[in-house]
């Protein structure tokens, strides 16, 4: 039997890769179990496996951040283990989509669990923040391949009936991560060491990596030579990363306004606007510019943006505030920080049925709201507050999150035909994955610029609290954002 994938949607899709031209595999058996215990389960059990390496890494470095400090120094630096991540894995999905197409998604997927397996123990093995921040790059262009390939071998082997219970399969897995992880990363700093946030990666890719091996047959795929776009990739990666480096390194390395600091700046615009160029030229680019002549892109993709750097913001921060500023454990701060990612696939899980019977704009007003009135409350913690007020904020936070992202989304989606839906999912993904390199970069400036390297409780709450205002602002243009919004798919 052959299948077209159309793309998967919700909590879970982090895009198919543009590029990716999916023209069969969904087996030529007449069952259609989807499961642990059918003939494709141990395949599922691999994705699910891999999603994981990706979905415990979004959470479980967060809680370990005081510890990582307290063993290696460069407070003002930590910042960059999120932001250099998303970077290496926001430049690379598109390459590795394009790769597929060359050599398959089996190759792709086995290499990127290699490259993010090699990223993991170089990190637990790092010696300084630096090396620590350089070998995170290299865990993100891992990453880059392990979750788009997952969702678009999924697509490969199961028919589109079938997607639907197994995108509730991935889904799990983040679900089961947002707890997993800031536990696991608060109990591996209290009571071993922060350095088991990425040996724990070990056997997991290990075994992962043996499942698709052995199990996974990629079968029939039309096979197309891509025009890769290097240059652009070359000029988005050295030009988005002068620019964290300028955000980040501002007020502390240099003055904002001496001339390392201006140069800086305006080589990395320079290069950005030269990217801008080349996408218009090239006959495959990375980011098509196409999109943004589609009110329902821009408007999806600018959300996404917002989505990423408010939920970067709140996953630096929150666990060093309830560390730093209220006194507890690791432990305490990851469950706390666990509310926010507990809230969204909840919310997200029930999305459908809002928008459904609403339309997008009104499920996606209604999130904002939802996330304004979390992010307000979040403006209103201190050092007087208790730990399960801020586990409050960030699981109503997470719930606004849960009802905005995916209709937002999947509106995107069903706005294009099907052989556009791969570029309008992944310039989304693209999005917040931008929006959050950028985020965690402008809060981290915020919050450096207002502390020194080893700040007591009361200067850290003061550093803080501007990223709670920030995420309060973010939330409010999302709202205003939301109401550009179609009102139904066919709009």
């Amino acid at each position: 039997m052959v299948a077209r994938c159309s793309t998967l949607s919700g909590p879970v899709a982090a895009g198919v890769p543009a590029g990716i031209r999916l023209v069969a595999v969904a087996t030529n058996n007449t069952t259609s179990a989807v499961g642990f215990r059918s003939e494709r389960g141990p395949i599922l059990i691999a994705l699910m496996l891999s999603t994981s390496l990706v979905a415990l890494d979004a959470t479980i470095i967060a809680t370990a951040v005081l510890s990582i400090v307290d063993d290696l120094g460069g407070f003002t630096q930590f910042p960059w283990l999120f932001s250099i991540y998303l970077l290496a894995q926001a430049v690379s999905v598109p390459l590795y989509g394009k790769l597929a197409d060359l050599f398959g998604r089996k190759k792709i997927m086995l290499f990127g669990i290699a490259v993010f397996l090699l990223g993991s123990i170089l990190c637990g093995l790092a010696w300084s923040m630096p090396a620590l921040i350089a070998f995170r790059a290299v865990q993100g262009l891992g990453a880059g391949a392990v979750q788009p390939m997952a969702i678009t071998i999924a697509g490969d082997i199961y028919t589109l009936a079938e997607r639907a219970k197994v995108q509730g399969y991935l889904a799990s897995v983040w679900a089961m991560s947002s707890v997993l992880g800031p536990a696991l990363g608060g109990i591996f700093s209290e009571f071993l060491t922060w350095r088991w946030i990425f040996f724990v990666n070990i056997p997991l890719c290990a075994l992962a990596a043996v499942m698709l091996w052995r199990k996974f047959d990629e079968g029939a795929v039309e096979r197309t030579k891509p025009k890769i776009d290097y240059l652009g990739a070359g000029l988005l990666t050295v030009g988005a990363a002068m620019v964290l480096l300028g955000l980040l390194e501002g007020g502390q390395s240099w003055a904002w306004n001496s001339p390392v600091s201006i140069a800086i700046f305006v080589a990395g615009l320079s290069l950005l606007a030269a990217f801008a160029v080349v996408q218009t030229r090239v006959e495959e680019p990375i980011l098509p510019l196409w999109v943004f002549t589609r009110r329902v892109l821009v408007v999806s993709s600018f959300i996404s943006l917002l989505v990423g750097a408010l939920i970067l913001g709140l996953t630096s921060y929150v666990p060093t505030f309830v560390q730093g500023v209220l006194g507890t454990g690791a432990i305490v701060a990851g469950f706390a920080l666990s509310t926010l990612t507990l809230g969204w696939p909840i919310a997200a899980s029930l999305s459908g049925r809002v928008y459904l019977r609403f339309g997008f704009r009104t499920t996606a007003l209604i999130g904002a709201s939802i996330a304004v009135v979390g992010a307000a409350f979040a403006a209103g913690l201190g050092s007087g507050s208790q730990v399960w007020q801020v586990g409050a904020v960030c699981f109503v936070i997470g719930l606004g999150m849960g009802l905005i992202a995916s209709p937002t989304l999947i509106a995107a989606q069903s706005s294009v035909e099907w052989s556009e839906r791969g570029v309008a999912t992944s310039t989304n993904m693209f999005a917040r994955s931008i929006g959050s390199a950028v985020g965690v970069a402008v809060f981290g400036a915020i919050v450096n610029s207002r502390i020194s390297d080893d700040p007591s409780p009361e200067q850290l709450s003061d550093a803080i609290h501007p990223v709670f205002l920030g995420v309060l602002a973010a939330a409010a243009v999302m709202a205003v954002a939301a109401l550009f919004m179609p009102k139904r798919a066919a709009e």
